[in-house]
């Protein structure tokens, strides 16, 4: 980083704040105070000015004292000063007790004093946190994703990262955004890694996870569709956890999220061009190149373009078990969706040999959405069933019906389970997995049946 002075850097301007105003003076009401104390702290750090007998947490402890003699703070409002600089230095500034926070699952900056987080699906304003300005965002921006091998400035001004947790970082700085640099981070679900955990938020029954579970043992072919932030990447790693352990697992994704417990496990990660323009591989290289790699199960974290050509072709060429996402919202949106992506690659192949390829491809589409109360919720599991005058048939195995909203803003409805037995019913068992037996021998039932 330059030796330029940080408080030049930020436009901090000094505090204004006299000595005789101190005694009844609260810190967390002055900004400019205790961006003052932060910046000339860590302009001696980049200086180099620390003597070399003194430990890092001492030196900012000493630098504190100094700096704070005149006025009259209690230990509280000390530490937080403290923990400001810890979080400049060592942490991801403002925003790091924001990522400690596991009630929050999504924090969205889009300025320096607007921040926004999602807690328990809702999105909230955190006025309690804020940047100094916009070079600031781009500061935290750059420390954060340097580590991880990338970098953002005017010519390069985006960018997508994983940080060490799992979250996915998404940053997009001027010129390509109008309003300043905008930074989102979703957070990894810590809560959220078993079929249990979905169970206990009411997000599907326990005869739907049954069901589930059964699919990905007997190598169905599944599709995830959902709109953003609905879940999809999580309920991917979670079904991913019924593969058995002796089967060669390749993960593929643009920032790698996937936490797979099993120990034969590949995984591959995009990568974005160079300096030189040069050097980009795509999701498409690297699905591609798994077919060389003698996969048990392909999974592709999001398929959102030509790619998905690829992936409908190893599932049809004896990957069975495969399991991706995409954006939809709903089952036959994301047939469409997949339709269009694979016509995307301008080949000569009539629409009505797609979608046969698709009909072969696919064996179970899960849609999960995000409902008005912020909840998530399993909607719909269906399969995909044979073809009906040149158009692909679903047919909905399980489903979850919305009836009205409560007093408190809660949604009412009831998961349903459809009357006929699936087709895919046979396949499963046919694979030795008997468990199905017990979930369709009953006519359509209510909630109350599970």
């Amino acid at each position: 980083m330059s030796k330029k002075s940080l408080i030049e850097e930020f436009d901090v301007k000094p505090a204004t704040l006299k000595v005789e105003d101190i005694d009844d003076y609260d810190i967390f009401s002055d900004k400019n105070l205790l961006d003052h104390l932060r910046s000339t702290i860590i302009q001696n750090l980049i200086d180099e000015n620390i003597p070399e007998d003194k430990l890092l947490d001492q030196y900012i402890n000493d630098e504190i004292d100094k700096a704070i003699s005149n006025y009259n703070l209690d230990y509280l409002q000390r530490n937080y000063i403290f923990n400001l600089i810890q979080n400049e230095i060592n942490g991801y500034g403002p925003i790091t007790d924001l990522l400690n926070d596991d009630r929050i699952t999504e924090i969205m900056v889009n300025g320096p004093d607007q921040i926004y987080v999602e807690v328990d699906g809702k999105v909230v304003r955190e006025d309690s946190v804020s940047f100094i300005n916009e070079k600031h965002i781009i500061r935290t921006i750059q420390r954060i994703v340097q580590p991880l091998g990338r970098t953002i400035d005017v010519a390069n001004p985006m960018v997508d990262a994983r940080l060490r947790d799992g979250s996915r970082l998404n940053a997009i700085i001027p010129p390509l955004s109008l309003r300043g640099p905008v930074l989102t981070i979703r957070k990894f679900a810590k809560d959220l890694e078993s079929i249990d955990d979905l169970l206990l938020k009411g997000a599907l029954t326990n005869d739907m996870a049954i069901f589930l579970e059964c699919c990905v043992k007997a190598k169905l072919n599944i599709l995830i569709s959902g709109g953003t932030g609905t879940g999809k990447t999580t309920l991917l790693n979670i079904l991913s956890g019924f593969i058995g352990k002796d089967e060669r697992i390749i993960t593929i994704e643009d920032a790698a999220e996937l936490r797979l417990k099993q120990s034969h496990v590949i995984s591959l990660e995009t990568r974005a061009n160079n300096y030189e323009g040069e050097g980009e591989v795509t999701i498409r290289d690297l699905v591609r190149n798994s077919l060389r790699m003698r996969p048990d199960r392909i999974i592709v974290g999001e398929v959102r373009g030509k790619e998905a050509f690829d992936m409908m072709q190893a599932m049809n060429t004896g990957h069975e078990g495969s399991i991706t996402t995409l954006h939809a919202n709903g089952c036959v949106d994301a047939l469409n969706r997949l339709e269009t992506m694979i016509l995307m690659n301008e080949m000569a192949i009539p629409v009505s040999a797609v979608r046969g390829y698709i009909e072969n491809a696919i064996d179970i589409i899960i849609q999960i959405d995000r409902l008005g109360d912020g909840r998530r919720k399993i909607t719909s599991i269906s399969e995909v069933d044979g073809m009906s005058d040149g158009n692909i048939v679903t047919k909905e195995i399980f489903g979850y019906h919305q009836n009205g909203i409560a007093e408190d803003g809660s949604v009412l409805g009831d998961f349903v389970k459809e009357r006929s037995v699936p087709s895919v019913y046979e396949k499963i068992k046919r694979r030795g997995f008997d468990d199905v037996d017990s979930l369709f021998k009953r006519k359509r039932s209510s909630i109350e049946d599970f």
